[in-house]
């Protein structure tokens, strides 16, 4: 099941069509029969063109958190960006540590939705997306919802000093999260593939895929760490850190198509633009 933040209001979409549901957004996906509930929810069908909507990114009260280094690749780049600062085995030990690496990536108001524009730093000259599964974790700190994340990245910045990184990590539309929450009734499988695809001028630039099998750290490894010391009362967005990165010679540019593709959940779709 998929829930739709939208512009018409929230929508559950299931195998029985799509639903208008009357609910408050924070309320309802904090419920401890979340999924139960929704597979009773049979009224106000309606037909839809999603074409004359406008998709929400599904998040209101809640902060999105990241890990980083959680997959092999990503523990290479951040070596090799940062071997020139001194800071190269900071994100081996990080790899092979027993604690991860969380950080705060973003309140609502910073995050993009589906087909909406994320930023690049114009301070920055070596910019990537870095598409991620995304943990939805309620209040209680059970994973109950997943979405696509788009973890916007300054590879340069990081690279000059590991501390800069909520630089590199924390501005405007750097993150993005969408199209849906969705509810499965059991945990997503790990032979599940996540894509991306950067077109730029309508060519393709850049493509790939990895499967969330190849990921080092478990879902909940890394939700019981973010939840070990703070309390979200909402419930939070955990990206769980890309195995996915572009080349050294590969950076953003105004205008580009980011597609991020996930198996069940559906395609985040997302304009590249500098903030003005």
């Amino acid at each position: 099941m998929k829930l739709f933040k939208s512009s018409k209001g929230i929508i559950l979409e299931n195998d029985k069509g799509n639903f208008l549901l009357d609910e408050d957004f924070d309320a309802l996906i904090n419920r401890d029969d979340l999924h139960q509930f929704l597979s009773t929810q049979t009224n106000n069908k309606i037909d839809i063109n999603w074409n004359e909507i406008k998709i929400l990114a599904p998040i209101s009260r809640q902060e999105v958190w990241a890990a980083g280094v959680t997959y092999l690749r990503s523990r290479d780049a951040r070596m090799e960006e940062s071997k020139d600062a001194g800071g190269a085995d900071f994100y081996s030990k990080v790899y092979n540590a027993e604690r991860p690496e969380l950080f705060f990536k973003a309140l609502p108001h910073r995050v993009a939705a589906h087909k909406e524009e994320v930023f690049i730093r114009n301070d920055s000259k070596w910019n990537v997306p870095e598409p991620e599964l995304t943990l939805f974790i309620n209040a209680k700190g059970k994973i109950v919802g997943y979405t696509i994340g788009n973890d916007m990245s300054s590879r340069d910045i990081e690279g000059e000093n590991p501390l800069y990184l909520p630089q590199a990590k924390v501005y405007d539309r750097s993150a993005a999260l969408g199209p849906c929450l969705y509810i499965p009734s059991t945990e997503i499988s790990l032979y599940t593939t996540i894509s991306i695809n950067i077109k730029r001028n309508d060519l393709p630039v850049f493509e790939s895929s990895i499967q969330l099998n190849r990921m080092k750290r478990k879902f909940s490894e890394l939700a019981e760490y973010l939840f070990l010391e703070m309390n979200f009362a909402y419930g939070c967005f955990l990206m769980t850190g890309t195995g996915i990165v572009p080349p050294n010679n590969f950076t953003l540019a105004g205008g580009d198509i980011i597609e991020i593709g996930i198996e069940h959940i559906g395609i985040l779709k997302n304009v590249v633009a500098y903030k003005k």
